[in-house]
């Protein structure tokens, strides 16, 4: 996730297509391009535009084994698997990060992963580790919430909502905006919460009332949340107007991190009931020019280097269990004990056809 002075960063990225983030030295390699062969020094990894890391610390990986790392952001998450599903047999890289337990197993489906165990996954939270064959790691987790602006509410004196429930009254008409749930996994999260709290028999008539309740639905999370939502630094920038997004339980320390000068609270709270909880993977592409590579980067994405680094640069939490939470991390953010959730193989038998439904209810 980003606040205004991130999605700047990550929009030139989109309009560059390619960002290079090498560590040390020169191993004589173009950097134009994904991986060539064998002896490559480049690894390439495809994920979608909220991946950032520090340089540090990848200059951390290329200092322990000789790869240089190149970056190639493909749009929301949704969209970036779609690319990789198009390309499969000739992917564009060698690692893909941020297919996510909502879309799994539509890249497992589609053979997207070559198996591979990496070093480490025995430090894991075993509760993470959904695929017995291996072909994807996990990396990170994240509770998709509602996020509110707390001048908005406070200026109204309105109380913010709380639940699933809440979000229909009349006091909140007009004021959500959310992702398309057919292209974006925060979209299709906040989707399958809604599943999960009011049931496969509920979630239907339950959509219809947030309709007429005034949601609006845009692309992705980079839209809804730097433009559509009143609350985030570049919301405010753009006069958005909706006080209610769809975004992450960590989002509020973003708001505080990149404020000048710091609040002593952070502008934005979350909705406690409104939550999913999301887990992200980074696999193998099958056909990966530089495999070695590959598997050199997988490694490193589950050491505690890596792991550390993520809080304060994509808003989500490690996998590794004695990972260290920031202390603005843990103070700023919302921890999410018990989300509602739904099972895997629930979601694999039943997510287009949820899609499908929610797109006629939704969006005509």
């Amino acid at each position: 996730m980003n606040t205004t002075t991130k999605y700047a960063a990550t929009a030139l990225a989109a309009a560059l297509g390619v960002t290079v983030l090498a560590g040390c030295g020169d191993d004589g390699s173009t950097g134009s391009g994904a991986s060539t062969g064998t002896g490559s020094k480049t690894v390439t990894l495809v994920s979608h535009d909220s991946f950032n890391v520090s340089d540090k610390v990848l200059k951390a990986f290329t200092k322990e084994t000789g790869y240089k790392v190149e970056i190639l952001k493909s749009g929301d998450a949704g969209a970036a698997l779609n690319q990789e599903i198009l390309t499969k047999g000739s992917p564009r890289g060698d690692v893909f990060f941020g297919v996510d337990n909502t879309l799994l197993s539509r890249a497992l489906d589609n053979g997207l992963f070559t198996a591979y165990e990496a070093k480490g996954l025995d430090t894991v939270a075993a509760d993470t580790q959904t695929d017995g064959k291996k072909r994807v790691t996990p990396v990170d987790t994240g509770d998709i919430c509602v996020n509110y602006d707390k001048k908005y509410f406070a200026d109204q004196k309105l109380a913010p909502p709380k639940t699933f429930d809440d979000l229909l009254k009349p006091a909140y008409k007009n004021l959500l905006v959310t992702e398309n749930a057919a292209g974006s996994s925060p979209g299709l999260g906040f989707l399958l919460g809604t599943i999960a709290a009011q049931g496969e028999d509920g979630y239907e008539a339950y959509w219809k009332k947030l309709k007429a309740n005034g949601v609006k639905v845009v692309d992705g999370w980079e839209q809804a949340y730097n433009e559509e939502f009143s609350g985030s630094a570049g919301g405010r920038k753009a006069n958005a107007d909706r006080p209610l997004v769809v975004s992450y339980a960590s989002s509020p320390p973003v708001e505080v991190l990149y404020a000048d000068p710091q609040p002593k609270e952070a502008p934005t709270g979350v909705a406690t009931g409104t939550c999913f909880r999301q887990t992200e993977y980074a696999g193998l592409l099958t056909g990966a020019k530089n495999e070695a590579g590959g598997k050199a980067l997988l490694d490193f994405m589950i050491s505690e280097t890596f792991q550390e680094d993520m809080p304060l640069n994509m808003f989500v939490n490690p996998v590794v269990e004695d990972a260290t939470l920031p202390e603005l991390f843990t103070k700023f953010g919302e921890k999410i004990d018990t989300p509602p959730t739904v099972a895997p193989e629930k979601i694999t038998a039943n997510r287009e056809q949820w899609i499908q439904s929610w797109q006629s209810l939704v969006l005509k």
